[in-house]
């Protein structure tokens, strides 16, 4: 039988951390699960654009691919360190978050290490064989164009995130105005700036401004960090806050109604969308030090700044900026632009011919189930990786919560608890329901029940 006829339980495509999280529990359980993982790159790479030296992950070392399902996985972040003789050198290094840097080489190790990541395998079609009832997944090398034919029972969506730039900003120089997602790549080109713009106040553009700062000394250049949001803000990261991060929370958002929901998730960015506390920290303490005698760093930081449009000059690029609060607009130029202007999911091309057999909701986004599958009108299932922010919330890119759904699908496709199902992870209880159980003094009140007085 040759491969375009076999059948296989389940093929991913894309191999990021969730989808390559997903391989690796499958390849520790008993039963023999038929998985192959489609990745259209050569090699794994995650964010290779944004692998800043001394950037670390939000999120501790202990959210690896395998730890919270199954801390004696033999490809856990600790083995990995054993493995490859830096155990000790972490044991010293007593900080809970990794190098961004090195949780990549990690997740390279992981995939050399199994057998099912397939690299070079560019997806162009999915569709539904109706008489054998299974998945047809085409897919092509990107520089031979050879053609290559998969068929799968089960499918595994985890092509991940998009950078994102607003349409008047775009239709420029890719060497003057970039996505932070691509950084790296222009970091020379930024150096021979004579000024540089930082538009955004995320995580990503906070590392690519503190490192600009760190370099500036060199560059010579002037540095500017423009956002439309109201500051420069933390996100945020208190022990009780990061219970939004939980099965629980991911359940009670899940069970709101979709209008609920598209209202609560925009006003949640500080949970997943500030600056890590830490660099913020630094990025303050390298102006202070810069200051020092009198000195005035050749830096700007203005917030509540919208950039609507991107104008070319001779040798520059003017902004169009309004300061949304005061209503007022300015003029700003510089020479290069990075552009931290988020990332979307969008839905794929090659699941056009799907689409009569997904069920949307009203605006055109995918219906999911409660376990993170994609509602289908067919027997083979569809496993969502990051693509359900919509209808489960804020904890869907999570990378710990990336393991807890991977153990749901792991137990799906063998049909047994492979992997323990945790519950009861939180001291916080967001639903009335259970903090009704919980609390003795607490009863539940329907309709128009009143609620007893002294008088009563």
């Amino acid at each position: 039988m040759t491969e375009s006829e076999h059948v296989h339980d389940v093929v991913g495509i894309g191999l990021g951390p969730f989808n390559l999280g997903l391989a690796t529990l499958l390849d520790g359980v008993e039963e023999s699960v038929d998985a192959v993982f489609l990745e259209r790159e050569p090699d794994f790479d995650w964010h290779e654009g944004m692998l800043l030296e001394g950037a670390t992950l939000e999120v501790p070392f202990i959210a690896d691919l395998v730890t919270l399902a199954d801390p004696t996985n033999p490809h856990s972040y600790l083995n990995y360190l054993r493995e490859t003789g830096r155990i000790y050198e972490f044991y010293f290094y007593e900080t809970f978050q990794t190098p961004r840097r090195e949780y990549n080489d990690y997740l390279k190790w992981v995939s050399e290490t199994l057998d099912s990541c397939r690299f070079n395998r560019e997806v162009t079609t999915v569709r539904w064989n109706d008489e054998h009832e299974h998945y047809v997944v085409v897919a092509r090398h990107p520089e031979t164009d050879e053609q290559f034919e998969y068929r799968a029972e089960n499918l595994a969506l985890g092509i991940g995130s998009r950078p994102q730039i607003p349409e008047p900003l775009q239709g420029h120089s890719e060497e003057d105005v970039f996505h932070t997602a691509h950084y790296r790549y222009n970091r020379e080109r930024v150096m021979d700036a004579e000024s540089v713009t930082v538009v955004g106040s995320g995580q990503s553009a906070a590392e690519v401004f503190q490192d600009l700062l760190e370099r500036q000394p060199d560059g010579d250049y002037r540095l500017d960090w423009l956002t439309r949001s109201d500051g420069f803000f933390p996100m945020e990261y208190s022990k009780l806050g990061l219970q939004h991060f939980t099965p629980e929370y991911e359940q009670y958002v899940y069970d709101l109604p979709q209008a609920v929901k598209d209202d609560l998730i925009p006003e949640q960015g500080l949970l997943y969308k500030g600056i890590d506390p830490e660099t913020s920290a630094e990025i303050y303490d390298l102006l202070y030090h810069r200051s020092i005698g009198d000195r005035e760093p050749d830096v700007g930081l203005f917030a509540m700044t919208e950039v609507r449009d991107i104008v070319d000059m001779d040798d520059a690029y003017a902004l169009d900026c309004h300061q949304w609060q005061t209503e007022e607009s300015f003029v700003h130029e510089s020479e290069v632009i990075v552009l931290g202007t988020g990332y979307k999911r969008p839905i794929p091309g090659f699941l056009e011919p799907l689409e009569t057999v997904i069920r949307w909701d009203d605006e055109g986004r995918f219906e999911v189930t409660r376990d993170h599958r994609l509602d289908v009108d067919v027997s083979g299932d569809v496993f969502l990786q990051n693509a359900e922010f919509h209808t489960h919330g804020v904890g869907v890119p999570d990378l710990g919560l990336g393991c807890y759904r991977n153990t749901k699908f792991v137990n799906h496709l063998v049909g047994r608890e492979a992997y323990p199902e945790d519950t009861d992870t939180v001291y916080q209880d967001f639903a009335v329901e259970q903090f009704v159980k919980d609390a003795p003094s607490a009863s539940r009140q329907h309709g128009s029940e009143a609620i007893p007085t002294n008088d009563d």
